[in-house]
């Protein structure tokens, strides 16, 4: 089944062409079979018929006498006689080999209609074969009638024993009608499939471009990257998907809106009481109950600030351009070591990437934040491929269980329980560098290194 299914059409065209040939080719097929079978009742007709007629009229002018032949009619010694009017020849032994293909259907045929004739017979034999006509027999018969009987094809040879009296043999041309009928039938399917398939390829294709410019418009949507409305184009059926589905768009563009309007209300209402009781802080005379007020409130504002990055990034306010990314993680480098923590970056060539710069900035910044904080240094290598460029950031720090690694990606997910953020955070750093690598089109992964510590792996397509 799994290699019938490599040839089925996937596209609604092909599927439609397939099924409309499937139910042609069934059509036909039921049509030759009517057809051969009305073929052969027309054959036993002309040729059964006659037959029975001749072989019975035979018998009874050749053999009129029950007891033995007349001396006018005795068989001479390897010949035979014949009846001029019906031209049926009379043998004294079987004229026919037995195992020469006999026809048992037509035995049975020939058999049934002598007795119903009320002559009765001993053996019979029936054999279709090609025409054998002798000298004879052609200085008998006309041109005319010899080429109609090679036109034919076939004859058909019957020998039947009338036990005690001899063997009554004749011939009668056979038709060969089944390959012409075959060769009529495979022309008629020709035609068929090509008045019928040719519309229904096209009106499929009408159908399914349509449908392909919505796949694909579905695939690329981006909330508030001003794609204009598709057009409605199509069946009526068709024009009511893609209307349909420019309505869900400004739904969700204007959903989106109304969550960015909403985020910046949050955003202001919760800073301004943030900055005055920055402000009050300083009227507190005890300086370490001033620090720890102080950072109390820097915490609250860079949680805020996790939390309104990590809701915006469906609607990201910067642009693509294009950057060189060992330039800017070098840069992210620096800044922990302006601060003093061990970090390492080996330089690598100019790397040229189209992506948003401070926002995959701070994906880096998380990582190497986390690897400081769990290891105590950071080890940063830029690893082109073939068709992506990793950025790798590695520790010394405890690592991670494996059933956790999945699990520490989710929002506010923490492996140490405490709310300190000094041990951990408030657990947004992974979910938001996820966020921003999934809006670049790459991926990230975390992976225990050999030895102890982590592996964490943004890979960008290039």
């Amino acid at each position: 089944m799994k290699a019938l299914s490599r040839f089925y059409p996937k596209s609604l065209a092909g599927q439609i062409a397939l099924l409309v040939g499937v139910a042609l080719f069934v059509a036909q097929a039921i049509n030759f079979g009517l057809l051969l079978r009305e073929r052969q009742a027309a054959r036993f007709a002309q040729v059964i018929v006659p037959t029975v007629t001749r072989l019975t009229d035979a018998s009874d002018r050749l053999l009129a006498t029950r007891s033995a032949l007349p001396d006018a009619i005795r068989i001479p010694r390897g010949g035979y006689l014949t009846d001029p009017r019906t031209r049926v020849q009379l043998h004294a032994t079987n004229p026919l080999d037995a195992n020469a293909g006999r026809r048992a259907d037509l035995e049975a045929s020939i058999r049934r209609g002598l007795e119903e004739g009320g002559t009765h017979v001993g053996q019979l034999v029936a054999i279709v074969r090609p025409f054998k006509l002798d000298e004879r027999v052609l200085k008998e018969l006309g041109p005319r009638r010899v080429e109609r009987l090679q036109r034919m094809g076939a004859e058909l040879v019957v020998a039947v024993e009338l036990p005690g009296k001899g063997w009554l043999a004749l011939g009668s041309p056979w038709p060969r009608t089944e390959l012409a009928l075959i060769w009529q039938l495979i022309a008629q399917t020709l035609i068929l499939y090509i008045v019928v398939l040719v519309p229904v390829l096209l009106a499929g294709r009408r159908i399914a471009m349509p449908l392909r410019t919505l796949a694909q418009a579905a695939r690329s949507f981006k909330p508030g990257d001003g794609t204009p409305p598709l057009e409605e184009q199509g069946s009526g059926e068709v024009r009511a998907v893609i209307g349909a589905y420019n309505a869900l768009s400004r739904r969700v563009n204007g959903m989106l809106d109304e969550k960015d309007r909403m985020l910046g209300a949050i955003g202001h209402d919760l800073r301004t009481p943030l900055q005055a009781l920055r402000v009050r802080i300083e009227s507190v005379e005890d300086e370490d109950d001033r620090a720890r007020m102080a950072d109390t409130i820097d915490e609250m504002s860079r949680t805020l600030d996790d939390i309104l990055s990590l809701a915006r990034l469906g609607r990201p306010s910067e642009k693509m351009t294009d950057v060189d990314l060992s330039a800017l993680v070098d840069a992210v480098v620096e800044d922990f070591r302006d601060l003093d923590h061990d970090v390492t970056f080996e330089e690598t060539p100019r790397l040229a990437m189209h992506l948003r710069p401070t926002l995959m900035r701070r994906a880096v910044r998380n990582l190497i934040e986390n690897a400081v904080k769990y290891g105590g240094g950071a080890e940063v290598f830029l690893v082109p491929r073939e068709h992506s460029v990793e950025v790798q950031v590695c520790d010394r720090g405890p690592g991670i269980p494996p059933d956790k690694i999945d699990a520490v990606f989710d929002p506010f997910m923490r492996l140490e329980e405490s709310r300190n953020r000094d041990t951990g955070g408030i657990g947004l750093g992974l979910a938001l560098a996820r966020a921003i690598v999934h809006d670049a089109g790459g991926t990230i992964s975390l992976a225990n290194r050999d030895g102890g510590g982590l592996i964490a792996t943004i890979a960008l397509p290039r």
